[in-house]
């Protein structure tokens, strides 16, 4: 009878007998203890469920998607860490720390984290943050599916950090290559953890997709075509259509790969019928454009950043457009080079070798373009510029290296080998989280209304880029001395000095995470000091600078018109931007509803029923998922009314600002001049 009810959840799935796991646990319970506690002492419950949890206001939603990813990155690296620290420990037969079981379990949660809950909530969330308020719309198209889709994310989450605690994660890697995730041989919870958390996560992430697709397309400003879009909004586009046209892919191969486990059926097995490359197959034609999925974004980033602070136009702003449109539909053409050593036929790696050479050369024009942008500018170095400079020269070292890996005998040799993995982290990291730091840094005055102490912000700038290249170049080298990947211990003393030097390399970017966490401490203190009253910090050239920070929930009181493609810079020119309207309006705006949390904490007690066959709590779970969305389709009052006046006040008090920072920088220039020696 236990049995039926608990499933085949016990106490043995408490890992008490792993040092490390259970330390992790204790400590990651206690931290939330800790934050509860204060939380309830400050009494904010209130406060976060009203304002925050059920808020459908995007730039809400964008900051709740940006505090999800760094908490998953503080998962995902310290994976890494322990990673590093086991390769660099395991020499001249000595085991390390890690048994081989739980070195899998690390590497296949490291891969899952970074890519599914670091990169894509990140990225999400600065898309929330910035788009509506580029094209200058109020909010999204659909500000409750954007509730849902957060919720969704955090729930797959929630999947692969309770994985800790109960049971285990997947040992199969961050793909997931059948038959490794057959019953037969992963018998365990772990593939059903990554399942459920993949499978739930990206459900979200489809429905953002459409949520963006349709926001961009059908509710920009007047005047604003297309082609006077700002580039992280057109980023934003082709990214939306990469996730509508690919997400899908990996439902359907997670549902047959979940039909296999559960009922017994042979899509991906070996025999009765089945093809486990069908499943490499399927996963990759997500895979490949999940690699642009989590980059373009980051390029429309650059393109803002270099613009802004060379302080001119972006020069070739067509052809960036059409680069990224390029890269989009050729991200489709290039994902056998993921298996070259897979035994395709030579026409076959031929074409696909030569379709990923392809994809070189958007990327190229776009890496001119920017220095071209930068060409006889009035280049200032802010954080932004610190992070799109790094990235140019890291990205083309790793990009050179992935040409290099499109010749299918190249990829023959070195597929299996370090070299592959450090190609993969020399892209992904200065191509995606680089990018992601950027405008983190350039969007948290927009967000918050205060700037980030600079001085903390370089000093994790230089540990973040020395750390990387010290982490990830000896990868290289090792490579080429033929070390294969995911190795627990190893026989050749040969490859030990260059894995201690990764490991070295692992802590000074250790150190610049502390120091980022230490920049976001003293600059919440000293708020006051670095706030910025004119929404416009940087001399921004985009419509979301022409708001105040932080935004008031309508964006803009009235709908601006645009006359250029940089819209906002166009304004100033023509002393416009700060012009007082004639008159305000009443603006509707979505009430906040508390269905898109309730629907993701579902979602999360469905995954884990299913994980641990608790299939009664599942099918209730799914009930109440339904319940849920039927009770939001019958409700009415979706709406409340910000009254003109209240919307005058608010910009009253906005041009008070404006007005008083005027004065203050009028009588700082007249100090400096005063200092001024006459001649």
């Amino acid at each position: 009878m236990l049995a039926n009810v608990f499933g085949r959840l016990t106490l043995s799935a408490i890992p008490y007998h792993n040092l490390i796991t259970i330390t992790a646990v204790g400590g990651a319970v206690l931290l939330a203890l800790v934050i509860a506690g204060l939380i309830t002492y400050y009494r904010l419950w209130s406060y976060l469920y009203k304002e925050w949890l059920t808020s459908l206001d995007h730039k809400k939603i964008g900051i709740m998607y940006i505090i999800l990813a760094l908490i998953m990155l503080l998962r995902g690296f310290a994976d890494a860490m322990l990673m590093r620290g086991q390769q660099s420990l395991a020499s001249g037969g000595s085991a390390g720390y890690l048994t081989p079981e739980h070195f899998n379990q690390i590497f296949s949660a490291h891969g899952s984290i970074m890519i599914i809950f670091m990169a894509m909530p990140f990225l999400v969330g600065l898309m929330n943050v910035a788009v509506p308020q580029q094209i200058g719309a109020r909010d999204v198209a659909y500000p409750f599916l954007n509730s849902v889709s957060l919720w969704l994310t955090t729930a797959g989450a929630l999947l692969v950090m309770v994985s800790l605690g109960f049971g285990e994660f997947s040992r199969a890697g961050w793909s997931g290559y059948t038959p490794l995730t057959e019953l037969e041989y992963s018998p365990g919870t772990g593939v059903d953890y990554w399942i459920w958390a993949f499978q739930i996560a990206g459900i979200g992430s489809t429905l953002t997709g459409i949520n963006f697709l349709v926001t961009i397309l059908k509710m920009r400003a007047p005047g604003m075509k297309l082609m006077r879009m700002p580039l992280f909004s057109w980023a934003t586009l082709f990214t939306n259509v990469l996730m509508v046209w690919a997400f899908p892919v990996l439902t359907a191969a997670l549902a047959l790969l979940t039909l296999d486990r559960y009922l017994g059926m042979h899509f991906f097995t070996n025999g009765h019928g089945g093809n486990m490359m069908m499943y490499v197959n399927l996963f990759w034609t997500w895979g490949h454009p999940e690699v642009y999925i989590v980059i373009l974004p980051a390029f429309g980033i650059f393109s803002e950043v270099a613009a802004t602070f060379s302080g001119k136009r972006l020069f070739g702003y067509k052809s960036m457009v059409f680069a990224i449109g390029v890269i989009t539909l050729l991200s489709f053409s290039v994902w056998v080079h993921h298996f070259f050593t897979m035994g395709a036929s030579p026409n076959v790696n031929i074409f696909f070798g030569i379709t990923t050479m392809m994809i070189a050369i958007p990327t190229g024009v776009k890496t001119f373009n920017w220095l071209f942008t930068m060409y006889r500018g009035r280049v200032r170095f802010g954080l932004p510029m610190y992070w799109t400079i790094a990235f140019i020269v890291t990205f083309a070292l790793g990009g050179s290296a992935g040409v290099m890996l499109s010749i299918p005998p190249a990829d023959y040799v070195l597929h299996n080998s370090l070299f592959l993995i450090a190609h993969f982290h020399n892209v992904l990291i200065p191509g995606s989280l680089f990018g992601f730091f950027a405008g983190y840094y350039y969007w948290f005055p927009k967000a918050f209304g205060f700037r980030l102490k600079e001085s903390w912000g370089i000093a994790a700038f230089w540990c973040w880029l020395i750390g990387f290249y010290l982490a990830f170049i000896p990868l290289y080298v090792l490579g080429f001395m033929g070390m294969p990947r995911r190795l627990v211990t190893y026989p050749n003393p040969e490859w030990h000095p260059w894995l201690l030097i990764a490991a070295g390399g692992a802590v000074v970017i250790a150190l610049g995470i502390l120091f980022q966490g230490i920049q976001l401490f003293i600059s919440i203190k000293e708020r006051r000091a670095l706030s910025d009253p004119t929404g416009d910090p940087w001399d921004g050239r985009t419509l979301e600078w022409q708001t105040s920070s932080p935004p008031p929930p309508y964006n803009f009181p009235n709908i601006p018109v645009v006359r250029d493609v940089d819209a906002f810079m166009d304004m100033k020119e023509r002393g416009v931007a700060y012009q007082r309207p004639a008159e305000y309006h009443d603006i509707e705006m979505p009430k906040n509803a508390p269905h898109g949390l309730i629907i993701g904490g579902l979602a999360f007690v469905f995954g884990f029923a299913m994980i641990w066959y608790l299939f009664w709590l599942a099918i209730l779970a799914a009930l109440g998922i339904i319940f849920t969305v039927i009770a939001r389709s019958f409700a009415d009052d979706l709406h409340y009314i910000i009254p003109a006046a209240e919307v005058e006040r608010i910009e009253n008090a906005r041009y008070r600002q404006l007005a008083a920072a005027a004065d203050k920088l009028q009588r700082d220039r007249q100090a400096v001049l005063q200092l001024v020696p006459e001649r």
